[in-house]
């Protein structure tokens, strides 16, 4: 007579897809039966690579023995090929009558995004180095960030970076003008 195995015990776990725009709810017992409600859910292919993760820290799950040690209602991140885990933005609020609504939001992401990580700073554009260095800290210091010194310091670098690129433009406007006249000469000579 065989020895039955205990039944595996169904647990609740949230999904979400990279950029955690997508979320759903499933019941599993093991990381097999996980991946194959993924691909049901979030509609990945069968043939497409996916790799589940945390969705707090990023931490891969490969083992069932890591599966299950895994608490209900884990929140966990479905990333397909090269998707890489990045943490959550943190959600602005903003009063309306204060900042007007779209550039506040867009103020608010902005803040929220470089509080999260500051190297991005260096990769923004024009208009939104624009709106950084026009913010007024001590009115998202009130509302949204408390650390009113950060504010302050991002206010200014990204003054700095502003001028840096204007100038920059203002460099390549003046070789293009430059280059543009030598070769107007040479085809009149």
């Amino acid at each position: 007579m065989e020895a039955e195995s205990p039944p595996k015990v169904q647990k609740p776990f949230k999904l979400c897809n990279h950029n955690r725009e997508i979320r759903k709810g499933v019941v599993a017992s093991s990381l097999e039966d996980l991946t194959s409600k993924v691909q049901e859910k979030l509609d990945v292919a069968v043939d497409n690579s996916f790799t589940v993760v945390l969705e707090a820290d990023g931490t891969e799950i490969d083992d069932e023995e890591y599966f299950a040690t895994l608490d209900p209602n884990t929140s966990l991140m479905i990333l397909n090929g090269n998707q890489k885990w990045l943490p959550a933005y943190p959600t602005c609020n903003l009063s309306k009558d204060q900042v007007d609504a779209a550039k506040g939001d867009e103020l608010a992401g902005l803040v929220g995004r470089l509080k999260t990580n500051l190297c991005h700073l260096s990769l923004l554009g024009g208009p939104e180095l624009e709106l950084l260095s026009d913010m007024d800290p001590d009115s998202l210091a009130d509302l949204t960030y408390p650390d009113k010194i950060f504010l302050d310091q991002l206010k200014e670098a990204s003054g700095r970076f502003l001028c840096e690129k204007r100038q920059a433009q203002d460099a390549m406007d003046l070789l293009r003008l430059y280059q543009e006249k030598e070769a107007a000469e040479s085809e009149a000579n």
